[in-house]
């Protein structure tokens, strides 16, 4: 997760809600199970029967494992859904910051991110709710972060285009695999067969027609943007997504934002 080009940071201290977590367990031949093993079952039950599926009991079962012996390994639940998430990053790495090439950088960083988070069934849901910062993924945010700082974008604005852009992902993410799991309801197949199923685009279809047939004297915007604003392509949707941030972003920019004040405090009457 870090820059090659970098010198190995030494690794960060436990954060406050990590320290209660059992230490990594040794694994010997007297010992098959472990936190790795008990990750991989929680992975495999959660593409099979989603986040609301996923039970420390059906990680057990996957296992052949009491429920008590995957205590030995996490602390709960909320534990478990972070050393899923932390696993995503698993030999992720970051360039040397460019600052010639800062938006093609995040770019890359938004469309890997959402790779990353598509790789498992609701993971966006995870993304969003239970995964707090944790020390194995410290490294990984200081280095999305120096990308920010190296193009030249003020701290204060560097500070809220990392939340912007994980949000904007995560929430993207979100929404594409919910509007997948309506497809597949519909057609009464399981969510992971649905991302490429015709009523993906049929239900698109469906409320381009309708927007369009809207009366054009009492709805002259929904009218004209019919056909743009409900796309079957999700690449493409997302794509646009992050040109607009970007955009945005290179407006604070020195040379772009000279004689503009950088928001720092809510402005009061």
């Amino acid at each position: 997760m870090n820059d090659a080009a970098a010198h190995t940071p030494a690794s960060p201290p436990p954060t406050p809600w990590e320290r209660g977590r059992p230490a990594r367990a040794r694994v010997s031949a007297r010992t098959p199970l472990s936190r790795e093993r008990v990750v991989e079952a929680a992975l495999t039950v959660l593409d099979r029967q989603g986040l609301d599926g996923l039970s420390m009991r059906q990680v057990a079962a996957e296992l052949g494992v009491t429920v008590s012996a995957l205590y030995a390994h996490v602390r709960s639940k909320d534990d478990l859904l972070e050393l899923m998430y932390t696993r995503l990053f698993d030999g992720a790495a970051l360039p040397e910051p460019d600052p010639e090439r800062w938006q093609e950088q995040l770019r890359d960083y938004a469309r890997t991110g959402r790779e990353r988070l598509l790789s498992h069934r609701d993971m966006a849901r995870i993304s969003m709710a239970y995964a707090p910062f944790t020390a194995e993924l410290l490294p990984h945010v200081e280095a999305f972060l120096g990308l920010l700082r190296t193009a030249g974008l003020p701290d204060r604005i560097a500070a809220e285009a990392g939340d912007l852009i994980s949000t904007y992902i995560d929430g993207f993410v979100l929404g594409e695999t919910m509007w997948r799991e309506r497809a597949a309801e519909a057609a009464g197949e399981d969510a992971e067969d649905a991302s490429d199923h015709p009523d993906v685009n049929g239900m698109a279809a469906e409320m381009q027609d309708y927007f369009a047939s809207l009366p054009e004297s009492d709805f002259p915007h929904l009218h004209a943007l019919a056909g743009l604003m409900v796309t079957d392509s999700a690449d493409e949707r997302f794509g646009i997504g992050v040109e607009i941030i970007l955009r945005g972003l290179a407006s604070y920019l020195p040379d772009a934002a000279a004689g503009r004040r950088v928001p720092s405090e809510p402005d009061h009457d």
